[in-house]
């Protein structure tokens, strides 16, 4: 496919379904691009900057057309401590190197190996998110007024009636609208978003961190900015997975990466935080008809237009709408089958899923979490693997002559079963191995051949191993020593 024909595809193969699918995505992004902010304790500003900066930006280097990406939930849990204890100028810094970190991961072409984490631990970071997403909104609750609980049911009721009558119009944004012109028009006394902080009036204007550059610096955003890094690539690259199986099509993954990084520079040098894929915006897009770039495009220059000129209306959102709607994200984004299903999911499954999930919550470091959960997985994963070598003795009328079979996979998890399965009783004169259903996969598994050969050996019997495939032979010609050995031995394949 040609460059000109490969832009076509993915800008203008459908424009007038992809400006539409953006238009209501923008709509969308306003009440959680707020929403985010509040939970990372900047003000609105940092929040809509970043959304418009980082959808329009991704739109032009990300992987995946039709995906959003803005400020996040995800995101905005792990920015909390470095707002409240440094302040705003390290945010933007750690914003920055969360970029860099990101760029440097896509040029390494890392961004392909997301898939090696397992169902049961995307299924506990889902779970932990929502978790966390849900008790981010309890400020807001704890000893407030009664008419902020009943406009939070009252939202809840549009958010969840509406869609059962049209699905023409988001209904978050619709339960918004309703209850901002309900508080103006009655005059309630609840808290408003105008009270969280200046609302913008401006572009986004160049910007650089004005912080030290110290290593005490460093010492203070780096460990931000490499957890901003991993769970913003977990959460695009999951997404990108997600829609990819949605329409059927292909995302290049290192590109995502990539491009995720230049996003979140971007957002940082233009008063904004950094963020990642959107999962509900996304699927709003293409559920929408979205399948271009045109649509994350639009997305971001269509919310700049209404937080520039709708401004002072912004401002008077009640936060009880916003509580309500991430209520309901919450709600949305917990796997609720993943509970059902525990007693017919198998244990190790479960205990990966709950560990990820109880450790993302309990630290409030989502990242923590996965990284336990890819460890467990792999433990289970290992141990498994590992009992599925299988040494058979093969029957024989030869006197003084023992025939092995083995198959399965031979490396460090499943070395010492190999060993232990043969029998160095006696005084065989003659021993065959034959390995050709057998894969040899590390140096363990070299150590355990050498093993099992040179016992023999010391019994003053010929060994002879078969079956070797081309793989394992390369790894026994550079490290193996049993055929090395000047015993006889015979090594064939």
């Amino acid at each position: 496919m040609t460059l000109i024909a490969s832009v076509r595809q993915q800008w203008l193969a459908q424009p007038r379904r992809d400006l539409l699918a953006g238009t209501v995505v923008a709509l969308a992004l306003i009440p959680e691009a707020i929403a985010f902010s509040i939970i990372a304790g900047v003000d609105p500003a940092v929040g809509l900057y970043a959304s418009f900066v980082i959808a329009v930006t991704i739109a032009f280097v990300g992987g995946r057309p039709a995906m959003i990406s803005a400020a996040t939930g995800a995101m905005a849990l792990l920015m909390v401590t470095l707002v409240r204890d440094h302040g705003l100028e390290y945010l933007f810094a750690a914003s920055l190197l969360t970029g860099v970190i990101q760029i440097v991961i896509g040029l390494f072409k890392l961004g392909r190996y997301i898939k090696f984490v397992s169902r049961s631990v995307m299924t506990g970071f889902v779970n932990s998110l929502a978790i966390l997403i849900f008790l981010a909104q309890m400020p807001e609750l704890i000893g407030a007024n009664w008419q902020t609980f009943a406009l939070v049911g009252a939202a809840l009721v549009i958010i969840y009636g509406l869609p059962r009558l049209t699905r023409a119009v988001p209904s978050p944004l619709v339960a918004i609208v309703l209850l901002s012109a309900f508080v103006i028009w009655s005059g309630l006394d609840v808290r408003t978003v105008g009270d969280m902080g200046q609302m913008p009036s401006t572009l986004p204007m160049f910007h650089i961190p004005s912080v030290p550059l110290t290593w005490e610096t460093l010492t203070i955003i780096g460990p931000i900015a490499a957890t901003l890094a991993f769970v913003g690539l977990l959460e695009s690259l999951l997404t990108a997975n997600l829609l990819d199986d949605l329409t059927d099509t292909p995302s290049d993954k290192d590109r995502e990466t990539r491009g995720q990084g230049i996003a979140n520079i971007a957002a940082s040098l233009f008063g904004g935080m950094a963020g990642c894929a959107m999962i509900g915006q996304s699927i709003i897009n293409v559920t929408s008809g979205a399948r271009g770039r045109l649509s994350t495009l639009w997305a971001g220059l269509f919310l700049l237009f209404l937080i520039l000129v709708l401004q002072e209306w912004v401002a008077q959102i009640p936060m009880a709408a916003l509580v309500a709607v991430m209520i309901m994200v919450s709600i949305g984004t917990f796997d609720w089958k993943s509970v059902l299903n525990l007693r017919s999911t198998p244990i190790q499954s479960s205990i990966v899923m709950i560990a990820t999930t109880l450790t993302g919550v309990v630290t409030h470091d989502l990242s923590k979490g996965v990284v336990l959960g890819v460890i467990l997985s792999a433990i289970f994963f290992m141990r498994k693997v590992g009992k599925t070598v299988v040494v058979e003795e093969i029957a024989t009328p030869e006197e003084g002559v023992l025939r092995y079979r083995v198959t399965g996979q031979l490396f460090f998890a499943s070395a010492d079963v190999f060993a232990a399965a043969f029998e160095h009783h006696g005084h065989p004169r003659r021993v065959e191995i034959d390995m050709t259903g057998a894969h040899l996969w590390d140096l363990t598994g070299v150590a355990a051949v050498d093993k099992v050969v040179f016992r023999y050996r010391r019994q003053g019997a010929e060994v002879t191993v078969i079956g070797m495939n081309e793989a394992g032979q390369t790894l026994i010609d550079r490290v193996g020593r049993h055929d090395k050995d000047h015993l006889p031995v015979g090594l064939s394949h």
